[in-house]
């Protein structure tokens, strides 16, 4: 990926990740499912995940998925869960 392209994934993603921990406050089923993926994410990246390593995997995640053909089209699909997930925990790293 270059560095115009991983630019746009880090505008977008940052822009998935703020809008769902928006709409998370409305939507308890939203909510609910960001807690299952963070509890995932716990179990496979470590109880307290630095924000390096949380934006590392953020990367990772989010190449793969465009990679994949994934589009944000739903605020329901698993991908967007996922990055809504990883932007939470970004936000608990940084108020530590």
């Amino acid at each position: 990926m270059n560095g115009d392209s991983s630019e746009v994934l880090g505008l977008l993603v940052r822009d998935i990740g703020e809008a769902g921990v928006a709409e998370m406050a409305g939507s308890p089923g939203l909510a609910a499912a960001v807690d299952q993926h963070v509890a995932g994410l716990r179990d496979e990246l470590g109880e307290r995940p630095g924000e390096d390593e949380l934006m590392g995997y953020l990367r990772v995640f989010a190449e793969e998925a465009f990679n994949r053909g994934w589009w944000p089209g739903s605020t329901r699909d698993w991908e967007f869960v996922r990055i809504v997930a990883v932007c939470w925990m970004l936000r608990e790293s940084a108020a530590r």
